[in-house]
């Protein structure tokens, strides 16, 4: 599983601090310039929807498009609908590109656009994120041979979760910032379970 750190740190030593394999996010919010082999592009969502500058940053890296893992569609944090009302208006604008349809609270009674998309990435509030929701949408993305992407993985009971279920990468502003979260994430096998975070 790979980690998607989106900072303007040394990413190689950022892949030494996690143990693991490090590539880039790239979010209007930041807007580092690409450091990485892979990368994906993140919409910023949590904070606020930036289409404009998602589309900037889709330009800016139309030349390295091979090595995106996915550009994350436009979300409403915690609302599955919205979040699939926006997918629908804002889908024409990611043609060419591999999209990752954001998983919120109440994906399981909507239908997914599987069809539509390369990957899924799990969002949504803690309490939805550390449910058996998203453990059932991993597993059919996994059965149609999708990208799976786990948001907002901070802890090292979070990421091997994550692992476990079979998530290709993950993201989180503390590992993305903080050496000691990196660690922790290193260290992961010596710490309890997900459900003990």
């Amino acid at each position: 599983m790979i980690a998607l750190l989106d900072n303007g740190q040394d990413l190689e030593q950022c892949a030494r601090e996690i143990g693991g394999p490090v590539g880039q996010l790239l979010t209007p919010l930041t807007s580092y310039t690409l450091r990485a082999d892979k990368f994906a592009i993140d919409n910023g969502g949590f904070n606020e929807v930036d289409v404009d500058g998602v589309i900037r940053l889709m330009k800016r890296e139309e030349q390295n498009r091979d090595n995106c893992f996915f550009v994350t569609a436009p979300d409403v944090v915690c609302s599955a609908r919205r979040t699939a009302e926006l997918f629908h208006h804002f889908k024409p604008l990611f043609k060419g590109w591999p999209v990752a349809f954001v998983c919120q609270d109440g994906q399981e009674n909507l239908p997914m656009p599987w069809d539509e998309i390369d990957a899924i990435f799990i969002g949504g509030s803690t309490n939805w994120k550390c449910s058996q929701h998203p453990i059932h949408l991993i597993k059919a993305a996994k059965a149609l041979g999708k990208w799976v992407h786990a948001g907002r993985v901070n802890t090292a009971p979070r990421m091997k979760h994550f692992e476990k279920l079979g998530a290709n990468s993950y993201d989180g502003t503390g590992i993305g910032r903080y050496t000691h979260m990196r660690q922790a994430i290193a260290d992961r096998h010596l710490q309890g379970d997900f459900l003990d975070a």
